[in-house]
Order: structure tokens, then sequence, then C-alpha cells
């Protein structure tokens, strides 16, 4: 049995160590004496072993706050040497002790990756017989001695080894099958959800037949265009006014943190690729999270062949809660794809997203499971802010701070206390487990697999949340790596629109109409917005003709679409602008200075960004564009999200 997990038929570890114990002694009378006695067999067991009385004092009352055990205590902390002490558990049972398993030996099947969960046991085939590779535990240790002794042949047949070999043999053992679970799982089960295939025969129909529409009516100078012209300016105004609502928007204060001894196991997920300048920031910054390393587990997971990223991992002083798992090379290579390969390992109940340079607030955890713990049943994932705190190192990071201020800050919680769609950032998003998995997982073909997630959450009757304690990081200050990152993006962005609109009909009637309307306003009325905005510049040199020349008269359809283009750009700049900066603190506003008058050529780059991304979806669709990441140099001073 896992330390801090229950059994098959509901009993907990110290359940089963009373049980036991009550075949000795009779039942103590004392509520103290119980909670001596849940500890008693484990703390024999441990002084047997040679563990040193303050020690075990200390794990035990650790295991008591946290509601684990002291074995458990004494591992995730540090106190003792895991392979030392299983090889003392070895030899206190006269069995052989494996530090390694060879994989060779193991039969893979889907049961195979409980193991990675649960760590147990583990049947070993060789040549001449079978054996079995068992985890024991300190609090099971007299039981498992007793049937060792009342079957002889078991001694012969069973070896010791640590949690952390059988995990490692497994993940080996079952790589190849997990790698194509990770990539085919949500098309093969839930096909209507996946980007794999990136128009549906409808959809590339109706595309091809609006170009020739649009086409024949520009070169015959019909009504069309100006009607398109229209419908296009409306859309953009309704995204602005949209955006313009969250300016009303009041944070809630947030939820009690709850008591240390109700925290569950919570799991951490980082995928890194080429990371390994920023791979001992980001080992400092999840060794500060305020969340007790017994009910830790945090997975970072690698590209095989990434043997740079790799090695600095291990260069780190990981403590027991980290595990460096290896994500076999297959196409696609993206995030989702390797976030849905170590899914199957998490041990938590909830668990979060980081990405490499994130420094999350040491608080997120207790502030996501207080919240969870306030929260309506259905609610299956909390956003946590993103906070840019390099505003000040140019024109490109300070105007990425104003609008990620707005999103994170305004827009979306107000769209979450509204309980409407919302689509998800890149990181920080923390989700309960067995709702992550009933959904099917990330779309590995998905290059914004964030946004997508979050929708498709919504589609299947779930909802999601905010939480304001921040995550920091360090927004791109090159232009190059600006346009890449953002061409990503949209390119998602469009990978979503496209995969949710292929059934409108069943779209709205699994949304409802209000959702569907501002589904239609978030991403697709940012998509016009962003390639429509060269309208925008068009209207500046049409504004200055105007003038010499004078402006169309009044009433006229040229004068009603002038007025709608000329309010659009304003709105459009104001807007950004205003929801920016009021949702950022006193420091932040000081620190993007007079970046904010770069507007309306950062809004021209993202114009740029989202065509590109149009063409890189029919030759690229599923190439994910890497950001390349540096460690923080500059002091961060800034604090979580309450705007000034």
């Amino acid at each position: 049995m896992r330390i801090g997990e229950y059994a098959p038929g509901g009993i907990s570890p110290r359940e089963t160590a009373l049980r036991e114990r009550s075949k000795l002694n009779p039942p103590p009378t004392s509520p103290a004496r119980v909670v001596f006695d849940a500890y008693q067999l484990e703390i024999e067991a441990l002084l047997r072993l040679g563990i040193g009385k303050p020690t075990i004092a200390r794990a035990v009352i650790a295991a008591r706050h946290n509601g684990t055990s002291v074995e458990r205590e004494l591992l995730a902390n540090g106190w003792i040497d895991a392979e030392s002490y299983y090889a003392g558990l070895a030899r206190a049972l006269r069995l052989p002790f494996l530090p390694q398993l060879d994989p060779a030996l193991i039969h893979d099947d889907r049961g195979l990756d409980t193991q990675l969960a649960d760590t147990r046991s583990m049947r070993l085939n060789y040549a001449d017989r079978a054996m079995i590779a068992i985890v024991p535990e300190a609090g099971r240790l007299l039981a498992l001695a007793q049937q060792i002794e009342a079957r002889p042949g078991l001694a012969e047949r069973a070896v010791v080894t640590t949690p952390a070999a059988l995990r490692a043999a497994v993940w080996r053992v079952g790589a190849n099958r997990r790698v194509k679970d990770s990539i085919g799982t949500l098309f093969e089960d839930k096909g209507r959800f996946s980007a794999r295939i990136v128009l549906s025969g409808k959809q590339g129909f109706i595309a091809g037949a609006a170009v020739c529409a649009f086409a024949f009516a520009a070169a015959s100078d019909l009504p069309l265009v100006a009607i398109l012209h229209l419908a296009v300016s409306l859309i953009y105004m309704a995204a602005i006014l949209l955006r313009a609502y969250a300016l009303n928007h009041r944070r809630s204060p947030p939820p009690t943190p709850q008591p240390t001894e109700r925290l569950p196991v919570h799991s951490v997920l980082v995928a890194l690729y080429k990371e390994a300048e920023v791979a001992g920031q980001l080992v400092g910054a999840l060794k500060q999270l305020n969340w007790p390393a017994a009910k830790l587990d945090i997975k970072l997971i690698c590209e095989a062949d990434d043997r740079a990223t790799i090695a600095a991992l291990q260069a780190q002083d990981l403590g027991p809660q980290f595990e460096i798992v290896e994500v076999p090379v297959a196409h696609p290579r993206t995030k989702p794809k390797a976030l849905n390969y170590a899914l199957a390992a998490a041990r938590g109940e909830y668990l979060v997203i980081y990405d490499a340079e994130d420094r999350p607030h040491p608080d997120q955890l207790r502030a996501a499971y207080a919240t969870f713990v306030a929260s309506p049943n259905d609610v299956a994932c909390l956003q946590a802010p993103l906070i840019i705190s390099n505003g000040a190192a140019s024109w490109i990071s300070a105007a990425f701070a104003l609008e990620y201020a707005a999103l994170f800050r305004l827009l979306l919680p107000m769209l979450a206390k509204r309980r409407l769609p919302m689509p998800l950032g890149g990181t920080s998003n923390h989700l309960r487990v067995a709702d992550l998995k009933a959904c099917g997982g990330w779309d590995p073909y998905n290059v914004t697999e964030d946004a997508d997630l979050g929708l498709r959450l919504f589609r299947l009757g779930y909802r999601c949340g905010v939480i304001d304690c921040p995550t920091y990081e360090d927004a791109p200050t090159a232009l190059d790596i600006w346009f890449n990152q953002r061409t990503r993006w949209f390119k998602g962005w469009l990978q979503t629109w496209l995969v949710m609109m292929r059934s409108p009909g069943k779209l709205l009637a699994e949304m409802g109409i209000a959702p569907f309307l501002i589904f239609q306003l978030l991403v697709g009325g940012m998509l016009v917005g962003s390639l429509a905005h060269p309208w925008m510049i068009m209207l500046l040199l049409t504004t200055a003709t105007y003038m010499m020349l004078g402006f169309p008269p009044p009433g006229t359809g040229e004068a009603t679409l002038f007025l709608i283009d000329t309010a659009n750009m304003l709105g459009s700049y104001g807007i950004f602008l205003l929801l920016g900066r009021r949702a950022m603190l006193r420091d932040e506003k000081r620190q993007i200075g007079w970046g904010w008058m770069a507007v309306p050529l950062y809004w021209l780059m993202i114009a740029c960004a989202a065509w590109r991304a149009v063409f890189q979806l029919h030759f690229k669709p599923f190439f994910w564009d890497k950001t390349p990441h540096v460690p923080v140099l500059h002091a961060q001073t800034l604090r979580p999200a309450r705007a000034s």
C-alpha cells in the first residue's frame, strides 16, 4: 500500500496499522492512545532499522500534522536516504535488495501504469523463474515478515527495491505504448474535440466558396464587399464592447486558506524543452511552494533527446518530491503531448501546470485548494494571474505587461464570475485530475492547448474560475522571439475556433445562446479584429484624405462605415490601455513608463503575426515554435494582483 493513500477496500494505512496492532493488544480507550498506536508499528520498525529517536520524533510530529505516515515524512523531507532505507528493510526481511530493475524482465500491459502513481510491486520474468519486486512499508513490516515465514517459497521469489527504481523501470517498459496513447487517445475516443484534422470537409468547402465569392464580388464591383466590411466592423466593435464591460469587474475576497492537515496530494507538471539555462531558477521556485513535501508530486517532463536540459535538472539538488520524466521522441513535438504522457503518473487529486520560466507565488497551491473547496463541484479548473515582471525592459515587454494585466486580472475574472466560457492561459492552470481525465486530457495537436481545454471543459458541463495568487514571468523583449510566439498563439486560436465550429448547431446546444455568442466574440472576434487591423491603418490614410478633400455626406453608407471604423480604431487602443492600467499595480505602471505609447505599433505587429499564422496553419499546422528563456536578472519587487 502506498503511504498516505487508501487501499482498494477503503482502509487507510493508519487504520490498517490499528487493526494489525489490535490482534496483539486490546484496543485502547483513550483517543490520545489511538493516535500513538496508529504510528507504533512504524516507530518500532524504524527503531529496529537504527533510525535515531529524534529523527523519528520529528517525523511523527509532521505525520500527525499532515495526515501522512512517519515513513513518508522521513523520505519526503530527505531525513533518510531512500536507497539505504529500503536496503535496510530488505535486510530486516532477509530478502535480496535490487537498487535498479532491468526493464527487459518486465512484461508491458496497460495495468502497468498504475504502478507509476501507486508504487507497490512488480513481477520480474527471469528465464528460469518468476520473481516479484516489492516496495515494503514500515507499518506493514511485521505482517510482511509473518507472511514470508508462513510461505517458505515466497522468500526465494521476492526481492526488495525502491519506489524510484520501480517507477524508472515502468517508464522505460511502457514508453512506446504510452507516447502513442498520449498522441492518439483524444482523436480516437473524442475525435470531435481533436485538432488533428485542420479543416473538416464542410469547413473546407465553405472556406473555398467564401474566397471565390469575395474575389468575384471584388472584381464585379458588387455590394458584397461593403456588406462584408460592415459585418467585420460590427464584430470588431462587439469584441471591444465585451472587453469594455470588464472595466466594471469587482473582485470577490479570496477564500480562507485551509488547515494543513486537510491538504491533499498535489501534482505539479512542468513541460520543458531546451530549458537548461533556467533549470536552476525553476527548481528553486518550485522548492518555495508552501505545501507539505510529503504531499507534493512534481514531475519535470523532458523530451528524451534533450540531454542538456535533463543533465541540468539532474545537477540540481532535487528532493524526493521531484521526478524527471523522459518523453520518447515522437511527432507532434508539443507541450500538450508531453503533459498527456505524464498525466497517468500524477498522484495528486489536483494538479497545476507551470512553464519553465515561471516563478509562482509560494502560497498559490493553498489559494487554489481553498478556492476549490469553496467552489461548486462543477468548477474543474482555476486560473492564476500571470504578471509580467520585466515591463521596463523594452516597449514590447511594456505592451505585453498591459495585455496580460487586462486579460488575467479583469477579463478572465469577469468571465469566471459569470460562469461564461473562459480560454485559459498557458500556465498556472489548477485542475481537478479526475475531471481532466474525464474530458480527455490535452489535445496534442493544438498549439494553444490551454484555450482549447478551457472551452472544451465548458462544452462538457464544467466551469473555470480564477484565483488572485500570481505567477511571475518575463515577457519577450526581442521582436523575432515575440513574433514567433504570437504566431503560434494565433495558429492555436484558429485551430480552437475551427474545432469548436465543426458543428455550430451542436455547439450552440451544448453551450447555450449567451455563452455561444461570448465565445464568438472572445475567440472569433479577437481573430477578426487582429486580421482586420490593417484596415485601421488604411483608415489613417483615408482620414488624411478626408481632411484634405472633405468628409463624405452625412447619412451615406460611406460616412457610416467611416464613423464605425474610427470608433473601432480609437476604442481598441483606448480599451487596451484602460483595462491594462486599471488592473496594474502602482509599481507596474511606473515600470512601463511611456511604453504604452507604442500600443498602435504593437497592434500592427499582432496583425502581422495573425496573418502569418493563417498561412502557417496550412503549411505547418502542428509546428511548435519554441520560445527561448533565460534566467531572471532583475529583482522581483511586484506583489500579488490587487489593482491600485
